[in-house]
């Protein structure tokens, strides 16, 4: 029989946003560097950027697909506080819609041994997991952790006092995906003693007895104190009577203080691995709590901003086992900023993003400080912090297309000449490089492959000379206001080199734009049929007019917005 394939199905589903790939734009003023290098690892390329979480991810896509090593995101919860006039069910499809956009475009800037990692509760953590294994593949799905986040029961809780949040684990692909281990405890590590002062160091006594009675092994074991002892029956020893003899004299064997001990099998600290896996039930006293993160932000500003912050050892946690120095982390949801200060402690490249005024007003001064060695706490005393690096700030441009006066779609005026070439590029497929020797590259696409944007109408006599200098062995895409003394059709032939397009009708149905924010906006939203007492002619009303709000709720324009973080 044929396996069915389970998918999520909500209003509006069907629905997805035709999402403008915007460029990115550096305020230096607000980007910051260390004044020197603390260490050589020190990295300065991180990338904090101001703006909607969605069109921040479509523009890096082009440039960092397949390159992100972990993303950790903490999305809202949908715990109803923000839609409280509205009905379960389009609050429900909007969250969906909402993370299903989010996660495909995560998908592509994942490397193929990358790794998601979603705090998350009860309220949506089951529909997400699903809608994970349909983004993702089941396949791919690592594990649940729970995360105790709190240490004390909660006394006015209705139903359980909640202890926990969710972090789902999902691989770009499980076949390539390598989990990370941990390092062991003091706690761990102190159960290696070295009672009989054995120059190899601690050990800790270990069973010599098979659960199986096997008869090769079944044989008696004389103790220093000269008394003999059999294995219990139905089992049997662990080695041969000649490895036995072999370990007794090696001193591998422990008879205990006085000799007259059942033998245990010593093993060496220093023949064991220094790290373990890590288990799927993380409590607070391994990393933290919402309390301690608390603390946390008030030591740093003073204040309470976030409700569920995130504490720093959790996120050290998560990029312990899903990354390397070095590899590349994404937070797109930023809130507070932890994502990128543990990242930058524990010597990650990170991206972060975030559209709320506080990305200015608490995560660009919880960074300063983290560079430049001022942040004390967290993990900073634990991985010895001493401050560097840097990072660079942007925001989104605006929109490419805006209507003039009259309605007409046209090049948005606040684009000069290298935004709108670096636009076009993006949108084209180029990489937007400048030539400084070639005045018609502005972008590549291969070794052969140019593109070149200019808002002027270019002559017939033009386009030939730059089919000169393009070569035969060479392409390039003319992107123009307009071109004179030859049709399309013409050019083509006439210069095989080139390939013309004019602006803005080359992209005018390739995007949605304008469109600013992709974040819920509930005021936005239509009110929910509250009436219990209706006639049927207007309860069949409302339910056609309940289809159309459906209908006209995109499911990518909905509601991420306040960050739990």
């Amino acid at each position: 029989m044929k396996k069915q394939k389970l998918e999520l199905t909500w209003i509006g589903k069907e629905r997805r946003p035709q999402l403008e790939p915007r460029i990115l734009l550096e305020d230096p003023e607000k980007s910051y560097h260390a004044e020197h290098r603390v260490t050589e690892g020190d990295i300065f390329d991180n990338r904090l950027i101001h703006g909607d979480n969605l069109l921040a991810l479509k523009a890096l896509e082009q440039e960092f697909s397949g390159k992100v090593k972990c993303v950790f995101i903490d999305p809202p919860y949908n715990t109803g506080s923000a839609f409280a006039y509205y009905e379960d069910g389009l609050e429900h499809s909007v969250w969906l819609g909402l993370m299903r956009d989010r996660l495909e475009l995560i998908k592509r800037l994942l490397s193929d041994d990358g790794s998601l990692w979603i705090t998350i509760d009860d309220n949506e953590g089951h529909y997400l997991k699903v809608l994970c294994d349909e983004v993702f593949g089941r396949a791919n799905f690592v594990s649940t952790v729970i995360w105790q986040k709190k240490y004390a029961p909660k006394s006015d809780s209705k139903y359980f006092s909640t202890s926990h949040d969710f972090v789902l684990v999902i691989a770009k692909d499980l076949t390539k995906f390598n989990l990370g281990r941990l390092p062991k405890t003091e706690k761990q590590t102190g159960r290696y003693t070295n009672r009989d002062n054995d120059p190899r160091g601690p050990w800790k006594a270990s069973d010599v007895l098979r659960n199986e009675a096997r008869d090769y092994a079944i044989f008696p074991v004389t103790l220093p104190s000269g008394r003999e002892v059999y294995p219990p029956a139905g089992t049997s020893w662990r080695y041969t009577k000649e490895k036995f003899a072999e370990l007794i004299a090696d001193n591998r064997i422990w008879f205990g203080v006085d000799g007259d001990a059942r033998p245990a099998y010593k093993r060496f600290l220093s023949e064991v691995t220094d790290t373990i896996p890590s288990t799927t039930i993380w409590g607070y006293d391994e990393v933290g709590h919402n309390d301690e993160s608390k603390k946390e932000m008030r030591a740093l500003f003073g204040e309470k901003l976030f409700d569920t912050p995130k504490p720093e050892r959790l996120l050290e946690r998560i990029l312990m086992l899903s990354t390397k120095p070095g590899d590349l982390v994404l937070d797109s949801f930023a809130g507070s900023g932890t994502t990128g200060a543990v990242a930058h402690k524990m010597g990650r490249r990170w991206i972060m993003v975030e559209l709320g005024e506080h990305c200015h007003t608490h995560i660009i001064p919880r960074l300063k400080k983290a560079i430049d060695g001022e942040d004390k706490g967290g993990i900073s005393e634990s991985v010895g912090w001493k401050g560097g690096g840097g990072f660079r700030y942007y925001r989104l441009a605006p929109s490419l297309i805006v209507n003039d006066r009259w309605g007409n779609a046209v090049i948005n005026p606040d684009y000069n000449a290298a935004m709108l070439a670096e636009a076009l590029a993006k949108l084209e497929g180029f990489t937007y490089a400048p030539s400084e020797t070639q005045w018609w590259q502005h972008g590549h696409s291969s070794e052969r492959d140019f593109i070149y944007v200019t808002t002027q109408n270019l002559s017939a006599e033009q386009l030939q000379a730059m089919s000169g200098e393009v070569g035969a062995d060479q392409s390039l895409l003319v992107c123009c206001a307009a071109f004179r003394g030859v049709t399309a059709d013409k050019a083509a032939e006439r210069w095989p080199n080139l390939t013309l397009k004019k602006i803005p009708k080359m992209v005018l149905a390739r995007c949605e734009w304008g469109h600013d924010d992709y974040s819920l906006n509930v005021a936005n939203l239509p009110m929910a049929e509250v009436e219990k007492t209706e006639s049927a002619t207007t309860a069949n009303s409302n339910k056609k007019t309940k289809g159309k709000r459906a209908a006209t709720v995109n499911a990518g324009q909905g509601g991420l917005f306040g960050e739990n973080e």
